[in-house]
């Protein structure tokens, strides 16, 4: 349990609410709450529309498909369908690390764009798409295919970008996938995932079937929902590969689209990415009847429980392996606990990531002591909350789309000594003098994934914790009143 009762955390939720219309109130009164390990029911509603005139944190489901993802996979060209500056905000920012030559024959880290203008919303971008498909094959011959992003404008003007897709493919004989993922679509970035999902399913999957050229192994897996952010496929890789199984695809981070195809061929798939990838892993159970599981490689704990729950998939040998490689990082992740543990033990936690993170990475923080004392997600469904309140004290915060006036008044009155979330709330809390870390892509570090990536991920929590600059500025609840009657200029002189 926490340092704050229930009824302390109870009451915090109502003061937050009360500077609500009655109205919106009520909508949000359904998505904050107390956690209570021992309840059976729905704990917070979730995947609802925000309320109009919030500041919510979530995404569209353009962000979603085309952020997420589509855009790591790197031998084929996504083109982003609309207007200029989704392509641009939705390049590069995830950091989602992979190999090869960009332009040659990687292009992720690439933005492709229609440039929609006005005169294409009012006679359509149906040639303007043909033009661009024939262009990347000229400039860019090595490409192994493409994808169609769309984007708001051209759900609303109904561009037929499934026919430009078709003839493209009967063009040069290369996979060209159409993806309706404009961003009014759905209440959150979550759809996009689904969408992008439904598309891998429909214009790729199937086009190795009955194809038996790819050489198989009893060992065979697939990683899927891991983006390789920082490096963090690379090195689950290096793990389930030292315990003797073999990876033959990565969904989507530094994949390429042969491995995609080839999927259909594994014994196991085993998803990182729950929210974002389990669509596709649940059809390839019910058509390929290929089994999944979920896997957490964050902190030492999880991640001994990750390569058990795995190897015990497979025969006695991959089990002992497993053991095996358990048993040779103990000194390695021991050392590093002894290191920082200390520094950071007790200190306590608010998270607020995504769809999957912030029931992820709890392990990793109470391997160094620390305390989760509020989590929430942008785009989370009930399944996901269902998954995190059993991980979670009693009476910790729970909230989901949570609005930025409600995180703000809840780190107010928590008092976290570190918050984890996004790029958006990131230099509120840094000018707040609360410790970030940005939990969506590492903050420009990583990996955080396996045993190399706690040594980084203590390194990180310690780096941004203990750094003497906090010193130098005051967190809002340890600043004194100023009169209303003392100029301002007054307050800047002294």
């Amino acid at each position: 349990m926490t340092d704050r009762t229930v009824e302390q955390n109870q009451a915090l939720i109502q003061e937050v609410l009360e500077v609500y219309p009655e109205k919106a109130r009520k909508n949000r009164a359904k998505h904050l709450t107390t956690n209570d390990p021992k309840s059976d029911g729905k704990c917070v509603v979730s995947n609802r529309k925000s309320v109009p005139g919030v500041m919510t944190i979530r995404g569209c489901a353009y962000a979603g498909s085309k952020g997420v993802v589509f855009g790591p996979l790197k031998d084929i060209i996504h083109i982003s369908h609309g207007p200029v500056g989704c392509g641009m905000y939705s390049t590069n920012g995830r950091r989602n690390y992979l190999t090869g030559v960009s332009g040659v024959d990687s292009f992720s880290n690439l933005n492709f764009t229609s440039d929609f203008q006005e005169r294409d919303i009012v006679f359509g971008g149906d040639k303007k798409l043909t033009t661009i498909l024939e262009e990347v094959d000229t400039l860019f011959p090595l490409n192994k295919g493409t994808t169609v992003q769309s984007e708001c404008p051209v759900g609303l003007i109904g561009d037929d970008i499934e026919a430009v897709a078709k003839a493209n493919k009967k063009r040069n004989g290369k996979t060209c996938i159409p993806v309706r993922c404009e961003g009014f679509r759905g209440v959150s970035q979550s759809l996009g995932h689904h969408i992008a999902n439904d598309a891998m399913r429909d214009w790729v999957l199937s086009n190795r079937d009955g194809d038996d050229s790819f050489e198989t192994t009893d060992y065979d897996v697939a990683i899927i929902g891991d983006y390789n952010i920082g490096g963090d496929a690379w090195s689950s890789r290096i793990l389930l590969e030292q315990m003797g199984l073999r990876v033959i695809a990565q969904w989507s981070g530094d994949g390429t689209l042969s491995e995609i195809e080839n999927t259909p061929k594994a014994k196991l798939n085993l998803v990182h990415c729950y929210r974002s990838m389990n669509y596709i892993a649940r059809h390839m159970e019910e058509k390929y009847n290929i089994p999944w599981m979920e896997y957490n490689l964050f902190g030492p704990t999880k991640i001994a429980e990750s390569l058990r729950k795995i190897a015990a998939f497979f025969d006695e040998n991959i089990q002992q392996k497993a053991e095996a490689v358990i048993e040779s990082y103990r000194a390695e992740y021991q050392a590093v606990i002894d290191k920082y543990r200390p520094r950071l033990e007790g200190k306590k936690v608010m998270l607020y990531v995504g769809g999957l993170r912030s029931r992820h990475v709890i392990g990793a923080y109470e391997d160094l002591g620390m305390e989760i004392v509020g989590a929430g997600y942008e785009f989370a469904h009930a399944d996901d909350y269902d998954r995190t309140v059993g991980m979670l004290k009693e009476a910790t915060l729970l909230y989901d789309d949570i609005t930025s006036y409600e995180l703000e008044q809840f780190v107010k009155n928590v008092k976290p000594d570190l918050v984890g979330s996004g790029i958006k709330e990131k230099y509120i809390f840094q000018k707040m003098g609360i410790p970030f870390r940005q939990m969506h892509s590492w903050d420009y570090s990583g990996p955080y994934h396996g045993y190399d990536g706690f040594a980084i991920f203590a390194r990180d929590m310690d780096m941004t914790l203990n750094n003497p600059c906090w010193s130098l500025t005051t967190p809002p609840w340890l600043k004194k009143d100023v009169s209303e009657s003392e100029p301002a200029h007054e307050e800047q002189v002294a």
